[in-house]
């Protein structure tokens, strides 16, 4: 891969918002050629189209659509020698795709069949998961661009880190390490969501006993269980995973809305063609 593809890749993995700069059209002296590419992310860049004042700018507007949080495109003309200061004489027109970082961030509990299907079908959603579990060999050999794995002895641990305002799926094969969990994420995080796989008489189970843990009613609205849509009645796998990714998406804090890009008369503008 070259080194902007490299870039990305790379973001995808951090869950770090970045931005693609594309030299749609170059006229006259130009520093790079049509089609060269760039990241640029909010400390840093990765691969040039040219360097000197035409990058400056440009990693500067790019940086301006990141800051909007919302994925963003923009098409931007360039002459050399007056906004880029440029001795170069010519010009460019240059395509800016901004992709900010995920604002839904899930963590997922358990890596069995459920877990694997919650996955495969967020792998393909603007979310990054923190997937969690014991066992190493649970883990698919290549994971989802958005997915980090942990493999933890005692995955109540990551808890301690847990992200702030994040979503949480308990999907484990153990009903003890699953009240552990709950109840850590309850006592100890502002997680907004949480979804515990299980039947009613388990829920039921759970409430009583935290409430005797001292967990105040007030928190009990931040877990459901059984998890996902009461709708969806298959218990396949991966119709139980249809069930809870479309309940997790559906939340109002879950608002993956996309912004329209740049359009196409847009472009012809920038390019000079009508």
């Amino acid at each position: 891969m070259s080194a902007w593809q490299d870039a990305i890749a790379a973001c995808h993995r951090a869950g770090e918002g970045f931005a693609v700069v594309t030299l749609l059209q170059t006229k006259g002296s130009t520093p790079r050629n049509e089609g060269t590419k760039m990241v640029v992310t909010a400390d840093d860049s990765m691969d040039t189209i040219g360097g000197g004042g035409l990058e400056h700018l440009v990693m500067r507007r790019a940086r301006e659509l990141l800051n909007q949080g919302v994925p963003a495109q923009s098409v931007e003309h360039f002459p050399l020698a007056g906004k880029a200061n440029q001795c170069c004489g010519g010009s460019v027109s240059v395509l800016i795709e901004a992709f900010p970082a995920p604002t839904l961030r899930v963590a997922i509990f358990g890596a069995g069949h459920v877990g694997k299907a919650v996955v495969k079908i967020l792998a393909d959603c603007d979310v990054r998961i923190d997937w969690i579990d014991t066992r190493t060999e649970q883990f698919p050999n290549d994971l989802p661009a958005n997915t980090q794995s942990h493999v933890l002895s005692e995955p109540e641990t990551f808890v301690e880190d847990f992200p702030s305002a994040a979503m949480a799926l308990i999907l484990t094969h153990d009903h003890a390490l699953d009240y552990r969990l709950l109840l850590k994420l309850l006592d100890e995080t502002d997680a907004r969501h949480i979804g515990l796989i299980g039947s009613s008489t388990k829920s039921a189970r759970f409430l009583d006993r935290l409430k005797r843990a001292g967990i105040p009613d007030a928190e009990h609205v931040r877990w459901q269980c059984p998890a996902g849509l009461p709708e969806v009645k298959g218990k396949m796998p991966m119709e139980v995973a249809v069930s809870i990714v479309g309940e997790l998406l559906s939340l109002p804090s879950a608002d993956l809305t996309k912004k329209p890009g740049v359009s196409w008369k847009a472009v012809q503008a920038a390019l000079g063609k009508t």
